[in-house]
């Protein structure tokens, strides 16, 4: 039933908001800021619906930990379709997320994801990856936060995968704070019923933000190990915290 109401919800969300869609590139071309954040809330709303349809209880921790006076790079792992859902309803900064180049071939989606300053990444193109790299860095000097899932992909496994370590250049370019993202149980809800979408309790936790400036120069060689391990401990932390 969460299953039918959650798609039932998105079809209807796609033909209210054709009308919206074309609201906002107008706004786009007078104040692409005030673009930027009504697009963001009228996204997040459609996220917290789809939550709720999908029995979806989020836990927040660490919200006090982002600045909300400047820009940031959330480094998070990745576990489930649901974990941009979370997250997305839980930053406090108006924030694009990088996305596989898959994506932007998608119609209607990746419009609003353009909207949103989202990011599509090539994994297997170096130089377009570089290029996505520098416009998540001039995102970030714009003001606009970037969310990215260094692992590259979606890891069913208990373990992290190895993060990509050009994917935390944004912050090293920009001297932006990297804030460690660590999001349990998200895999419950979909992907460990897949097609079902079943109820869950999620933790998200926001850890304290890192300055690639102020570590010393063996761990910036490795910022994006030194970042996972900080998110593994969390995630093991949190594990227990989770409401089965």
């Amino acid at each position: 039933m969460r299953t039918l109401l959650t798609a039932l919800f998105l079809l209807i969300f796609f033909i209210i908001s054709i009308p919206l869609f074309i609201v906002e590139i107008i706004i786009g071309k007078i104040n692409p800021r005030l673009k930027t954040r009504s697009s963001q809330a009228i996204v997040v709303a459609a996220f917290r619906i789809i939550l709720f349809i999908s029995g979806v209880r989020k836990t927040v921790l660490g919200i006090e930990n982002i600045p909300t006076d400047q820009a940031v790079l959330y480094v998070s792992n990745h576990r489930s379709y649901f974990d941009i859902l979370v997250g997305y309803t839980s930053v406090p900064t108006l924030t694009g997320f990088v996305a596989k180049k898959e994506m932007a071939g998608i119609p209607f989606i990746s419009w609003w994801m353009r909207l949103l300053n989202c990011l599509f990444l090539d994994r297997d193109n170096v130089r377009e990856g570089l290029k996505t790299i520098l416009e998540g860095v001039e995102l970030i000097k714009n003001g606009y936060s970037v969310f990215i899932s260094p692992e590259g992909t979606r890891n069913q496994n208990k373990e992290m995968l190895p993060f990509k370590e050009g994917s935390l250049k944004m912050a090293e370019k920009t001297g932006c704070a990297i804030i460690p993202v660590s999001i349990n149980n998200t895999d419950n809800i979909f992907e460990n019923h897949f097609p079902w979408i079943k109820k869950a309790h999620v933790i998200i936790e926001f850890g304290k933000p890192v300055y690639p400036k102020d570590l010393d120069k063996e761990t910036r060689k490795f910022i994006g190990s030194y970042i996972q391990n900080i998110i593994r401990e969390t995630l093991h932390r949190n594990e227990k915290l989770v409401q089965l």
